[in-house]
């Protein structure tokens, strides 16, 4: 089940197989976001818990989880089924026994009801249209239990205009030209990352900082806490 603005490269076997290398080109200290989100989690995560993963394919913050807290129990939802393979193919090769992660072909209406103990949901919501986050994030604290944490982390920048900018005109244009020049340090050739920037700045519902908070608490969530921001991405950790 593809959703219609899931984007090709998560359906592109090419793509899919290249996978692993893009958040490390594109996401400004990538590694340093995964342990951040897993210390977070950890807060309250108990040692044999339960944790959602929205948007779980490639795998990479499965991994990064599984190792690194060896009692968790992770079901992982994503609409591609080619990344979910690439999941469980990473996994695979991690010696990540099978009965500590189920995937889940689909959106975050067919992951299991839980309650989860927690959840992250890194990368995704930039290719959520405006009109459906919230409902998403409601569905996922639908899942958690009170008191749970919600990691998430994607591109948010700020429009420049009135009080939710949060500087002049053009500020958005900076940030996504930002992230543009990061992948290039990162060994993108120049063209494909003015390609990259314009393509997200045409095809991706992009919000401000302020409204990416306004949905989470709107979803029900309380206690949104920014704890990451890198170039044109930033991300939170909320309570359910």
């Amino acid at each position: 089940m593809t959703h219609p603005h899931t984007p090709s490269v998560f359906t592109d076997p090419a793509a899919v197989a290249r996978y692993a290398d893009g958040p490390r080109r594109n996401v400004p200290g990538y590694d340093s976001l995964l342990r951040m989100s897993r210390i977070l989690l950890a807060e309250h995560v108990p040692d044999h818990g339960r944790v959602l993963v929205v948007g779980a394919g490639g795998g990479l913050e499965l991994e990064d989880m599984a190792r690194a807290h060896p009692g968790w129990r992770f079901d992982g939802v994503d609409p591609s089924q080619p990344m979910l393979a690439l999941a469980a193919q990473r996994l695979q090769s991690a010696s990540v026994p099978d009965d500590r992660v189920a995937l889940h072909h689909g959106y975050v209406q067919s992951a299991p009801a839980g309650p989860f103990d927690g959840a992250t949901c890194l990368l995704t919501f930039h290719f959520v249209p405006r009109e459906e986050r919230v409902p998403m994030a409601a569905e996922i604290r639908r899942r958690l239990k009170p008191g749970a944490p919600l990691v998430v982390a994607h591109l948010s920048v700020a429009d420049g205009a009135g009080p939710g900018g949060e500087g002049g005109a053009g500020e958005r244009d900076l940030w996504l030209s930002r992230y543009a020049a990061f992948q290039v340090a990162s060994g993108v050739p120049p063209e494909h990352a003015a390609k990259a920037r314009d393509k997200v700045a045409a095809e991706l519902a992009v919000l401000t900082p302020q409204e990416d908070e306004a949905i989470l608490r709107e979803a029900g969530f309380t206690d949104v806490q920014r704890f990451y921001m890198g170039f044109a991405f930033r991300g939170w950790v909320a309570t359910a």
